[in-house]
């Protein structure tokens, strides 16, 4: 049955521990919004986090850190469908038929899988490394997403999950919903607090650098105070000449929603130190409550077990149709039951 509202999906690794500053305003909380205009499924991709070793009870932890952040973050069970991966095995099973849909040079082209394996070293990179990205169709198409919430970087991706459904779609019949990348043009990009030339990342060259929402208030006010600026003392916009000011401001601005022009026009004649303890403030009053709710789910594991469970159970009901006709369609016999 079509859904009234547009649907939409988005995924993120248990790999990170804490959420940073750079995720919650680039990503997290686009999807707080889109629950309110969308159908929306938001999952914890366990199985992607998987393509590199992982320590099995390190994983498991921060995949219920994640699903407990997504909520802190504002993402209501009620309006939206969260769940884990690997909760649904529709996805692997999807993903080995788009494996075999997809060309070995078309796989090979993948930029991100080229940058990953470079840092592994070659004979490391494992074949899931490899495929991932066809995994990242079969989670797309199994639930007929017409909108698909990422990065710039990630546009690569939702072209090669147009290309499969269309092939799937011309050799088969008409069975996915061919989708659309949903990338919002206004979202802030927040940069390294050491290195504003750098965007805000876990694989930052210092801890300095990197707002962690769930490291101590007092840690996040000294990163805030320690940032990097420039040797001048005029307070204004310009990310060229004055990147890590301008950084500073966008976060402002961001959390606040007020805008840049204002936050210069009230900073005018002031020194970098008064913009930096503000921000300090209202970093701190931003990330001790979301701390708390993070907390508070962690310490009441069977609601979010409870959550996950209902979570699954929603996007089972979508993706297991979506697997039984396309297994209908490639002419794979039905088990009877």
């Amino acid at each position: 049955m079509a859904s009234v509202r547009p649907r939409a999906l988005s995924g993120i690794q248990p790999t990170a521990g804490s959420f940073h500053l750079g995720n919650y305003l680039g990503a997290i909380r686009q999807y707080v919004a889109l629950q309110e205009t969308h159908d929306a499924f938001y999952m914890v991709v366990d199985l992607h986090a998987i393509t590199v070793p992982q320590d099995p009870a390190e994983l498991r932890a921060n995949t219920r850190l994640a699903v407990a952040q997504l909520l802190a973050s504002g993402l209501d069970p009620d309006r939206c469908t969260l769940f884990v991966q690997s909760h649904v095995p529709e996805h692997a099973q999807l993903g080995w038929v788009m494996n075999c849909l997809t060309g070995f040079g078309e796989a090979s082209r993948m930029t991100q899988f080229k940058d990953k394996s470079a840092k592994q070293g070659a004979d490391r990179a494992t074949v899931g490394l490899f495929t991932y990205p066809i995994l990242q169709v079969a989670d797309i198409l199994l639930y007929q997403a017409e909108a698909v919430p990422v990065g710039e970087d990630q546009r690569q991706h939702i072209e090669l999950t147009r290309d499969l459904a269309e092939r799937f779609n011309t050799r088969f019949g008409a069975t996915f919903t061919v989708p659309a990348p949903h990338i919002v043009k206004e979202v802030a990009k927040i940069y390294d607090l050491q290195d504003p030339t750098s965007k805000m990342s876990k694989s930052a060259s210092t801890p300095k650098g990197l707002v962690n929402l769930l490291d101590e208030p007092k840690t996040t006010a000294k990163k805030i105070r320690s940032a990097v600026t420039d040797t001048g003392t005029v307070i204004s916009f310009d990310p060229v000449e004055k990147a890590g000011i301008s950084n500073l401001l966008t976060i402002y601005a961001t959390l606040t929603g007020r805008s840049i022009p204002e936050l210069v026009k009230e900073y005018e004649g002031r020194m970098y130190g008064a913009l930096k303890t503000d921000l300090a403030e209202i970093v701190v009053d931003f990330v001790t409550p979301f701390r708390e709710r993070t907390q508070a789910y962690l310490d009441d594991p069977e609601t979010l077990d409870s959550i996950l469970a209902k979570g699954a159970e929603k996007a089972r009901a979508v993706a297991a149709e979506s697997l039984a006709t396309a297994y209908d369609r490639i002419g794979l016999l039905p088990a009877k039951h």
